[in-house]
């Protein structure tokens, strides 16, 4: 190496690091200047700043009021009609799609096809990472076309960056077939993006305490979205009676015992009698009520409920008593 060469050799490597860097158009790539020194933080600090990260999530949740309740209709109307929703995701924001989707069965005794979770790598993918799924959009079509995606349905992508190639692809494809779509990101999608959106969910909570990590703030508010969604549709669908969970299923003790004390609650009766009224309407929290407090028998229970679209404030007078 010559002398000359030598001495530009030096100098680059005598400059600071950050005149070299590209700064990422994505919110959720870039390095957060509160937390640049969380390597020297003890425990308690590192509690203090990730909590201090944590404590602008809702708000910015908030600031997508009006879309997530556009979500809620879109989801209430696609099963009203005999639709499902879906969700499409990769890694982080695929998990939450899945473990969302597994939740609406025991706790609203919905059909285990009415929310389902589409993640890029397959099943696999829950448990570890699958490398590379997330690029891979020929796949998320197949993925989408196997998972019965038509019209009626509703498929929410799931892209923390807003830029995963599977979940435009899969959002492409949705459409493609007649379902609505629509696109929840945490830093704003390119136009690629929302083109293949009926709508866009766009929560910017801002860079992650550890740069990328979108597990953190984005995955907050990932989940906290996608309960607003299914619980909305699910309450519209009548699965709640006020705020009380009707159409739980009795898959455990702790269930058992919510069921109980649910019917014991409404109907003004003792345990015993909850329980007995729960024999007679083969476990079913929202049968009981309408048994109980309409001296009806099962079937005559059952077409009640059905007839109201299986909401009790419509076949049962009044509201549920107050909380004490």
């Amino acid at each position: 190496m010559n002398q000359r060469a030598g001495a530009a050799r030096s100098l680059a490597l005598s400059r600071p690091f950050h005149n070299l860097a590209v700064v990422d158009s994505r919110v959720t790539e870039q390095r957060n200047p509160r937390t640049a020194e969380i390597d020297l933080a003890s425990p308690l600090e590192i509690v203090d700043l990730i909590n201090g990260e944590d404590r602008g999530v809702a708000a910015a949740v908030a600031t997508q009021r009006e879309q997530i309740a556009r979500a809620i209709e879109w989801a209430e109307a696609a099963f009203r009609a005999g639709g499902r929703l879906f969700y499409a995701g990769a890694g982080t924001s695929g998990r939450l799609g899945v473990l969302d989707a597994t939740e609406i069965p025991p706790t609203f005794g919905a059909d285990p096809n009415l929310v389902q979770g589409i993640i890029a790598g397959g099943t696999s993918a829950l448990t570890r990472s699958v490398e590379g799924a997330e690029d891979q959009p020929d796949v998320a079509g197949r993925d989408v076309d196997t998972a019965g995606v038509k019209k009626g349905d509703f498929l929410l992508g799931i892209a923390a960056s807003g830029t995963t190639p599977y979940v435009r692809a899969a959002l492409v494809r949705a459409r493609a077939v007649g379902a609505r779509t629509a696109i929840l990101a945490c830093s704003p999608p390119p136009p690629e993006v929302l083109a293949a959106a009926d709508l866009a969910i766009v929560v910017i909570t801002g860079p992650e305490v550890v740069t990328g990590s979108t597990r953190m703030k984005a995955g907050t508010a990932t989940k906290m979205v996608l309960n607003t969604i299914t619980t909305g549709a699910m309450i519209r669908l009548g699965k709640t009676y006020g705020n009380l969970m009707v159409d739980v299923q009795s898959t455990n003790v702790k269930l058992v015992d919510r069921s109980e004390r649910i019917v014991a609650e409404v109907c003004g009766v003792s345990g015993d009698d909850a329980r007995a009224v729960l024999g007679k309407s083969n476990g079913s929290v929202k049968l009981a009520i309408v048994m109980q407090r309409l001296g009806l028998d099962l079937e005559s229970a059952a077409q009640k409920l059905e007839a109201a679209g299986g909401r009790i404030r419509e076949v049962v007078p009044g509201p549920p008593p107050p909380v004490k």
